[in-house]
């Protein structure tokens, strides 16, 4: 390749990020990049939003995001993440909840809730966990799941699915991965159930695809409709890439639109992929590449995309349809708006020293709020700093989540 024809195919690469993709469902992504779930903390302890939230998601919309997905919002708040998650039902604060949507939706912009359940990861001040089967090891415990509590999902599902079509938001994304309930269910480490949800990866499955089937008959069938997935558990004895690969396969039957791969749990002693640096490019590049020729299902890929030639090559090699950017998006919330054009440009991304650990984490998320309120030239907390502002609120915010759902505590 000669010079010019080199300098001419760097200047034009960017394109393959403007296109625009079609959904089976028939809903359109405008470019190939989305903001990725994260759990961004910002609702008010009592499962709704925040002005902060508001603007924060309207900060991607203007950036010029395809899509971006919330996490993570509850349709139980019995086993919720955090106490900054919003919830979906009957006690949600509608009018505030389509404002979020009206502010996220523009400029063609989508905005998807991602669905979740913690499991046995709820959080434990205003939880008392399930997961699949008892779990009692240094750092965590949780009971296990009924056959009546596993069969009670999809409809829980389905109900909170509907009640995002009907608040106006463009598209619902499942949570089946880091460990979350639905990810416990597909991982035989945390799966050790001996009835017809447990056992092999078909069966370890089989709640994931009723739920997706339940929800398709909610929505409709014009309504987007993805799901989170991991690749590897990245656990001794987890998930492994050969099960994932099935998952992928099975879920792909399905009337799923999007299937997002990512990895990795939040589980005690579990190394996170966020908790490194993407030295050697995105983390699960050669599993989705092994995905694509399993499933005719769209592939959206998370984690360790820090360079526009890097998502670049991830569309343009035909690996995966659409490229999911969380901590990028962070550092610069116009990152999309940058990568489509023509000069591009790559985020910062700081480095600490020895910082505790999940104070990376709680840095992020502390700028997140940044974001929502406009003031991220002033930020200037450092990870320690971050760790105990963020777990300051979340002590705060607990309180109003048990204010609010506490009838919920005395019915169980």
């Amino acid at each position: 390749m000669n010079g010019k024809t080199a300098e001419h195919k760097c200047s034009t690469s960017h394109r393959v990020l403007r296109s625009s993709l079609e959904l089976p469902c028939g809903a359109v992504l405008k470019n190939r990049l989305a903001k990725s779930a994260m759990s961004d903390s910002l609702g008010n302890g009592g499962g709704d939003p925040t002005t902060a939230q508001v603007r924060l998601y309207e900060r991607w919309a203007e950036g010029g995001a395809a899509v971006s997905i919330i996490g993570e919002v509850q349709g139980d708040p019995r086993f919720p993440e955090k106490p900054g998650n919003l919830v979906f039902g009957a006690n949600s604060d509608l009018l505030t909840m389509k404002t979020l949507v009206d502010n996220a939706v523009i400029n063609d912009a989508h905005l998807w809730p991602q669905l979740g359940h913690a499991g046995a990861l709820s959080h434990q001040p205003i939880s008392q966990p399930k997961g699949p089967s008892p779990i009692d090891i240094p750092g965590l415990r949780c009971a296990g799941m009924s056959v009546e509590d596993v069969e009670e999902l999809p409809g829980m599902y389905a109900r909170t699915a509907e009640f995002a079509r009907s608040a106006g938001f463009s598209g619902i994304h499942i949570h089946a991965g880091h460990g979350f309930l639905l990810s416990q269910f597909l991982s035989p480490l945390f799966n050790r159930r001996d009835d017809g949800y447990g056992g092999s990866v078909e069966a370890r499955c089989q709640i994931v695809l009723r739920i997706l089937d339940e929800v398709r008959r909610a929505v409709g069938p014009s309504y987007p409709v993805g799901i989170k997935i991991n690749s590897t558990d990245k656990l001794e004895g987890g998930l492994t890439e050969d099960d994932a690969l099935e998952v992928v396969r099975l879920v792909g039957q399905t009337s799923v639109d999007l299937i997002d791969i990512s990895g990795g749990t939040y589980f005690p002693g579990a190394k996170a992929s966020s908790d490194g640096v993407s030295d050697n490019g995105p983390y699960f590049l050669d599993f989705a590449r092994r995905a694509k020729v399993t499933t005719n299902v769209p592939l959206m890929l998370t984690g360790g995309f820090e360079r526009r030639e890097q998502a670049v090559d991830a569309v343009a090699s035909g690996a995966v349809d659409m490229v999911s950017l969380a901590r990028g998006m962070v550092l610069n919330p116009q990152l999309a708006n940058t990568w489509l054009t023509e000069d591009g440009g790559d985020p910062e991304f700081p480095t600490f020293e020895a910082p505790p650990r999940g104070g990376v984490t709680a840095w992020y998320t502390m700028r997140l709020t940044a974001l929502g309120e406009d003031s991220e030239d002033t930020f200037t907390l450092d990870p320690r700093s971050a760790l105990r502002t963020y777990e300051e609120r979340d002590a705060q915010r607990c309180i109003k989540w048990r204010e609010k759902f506490s009838y919920l505590a005395e019915s169980d």
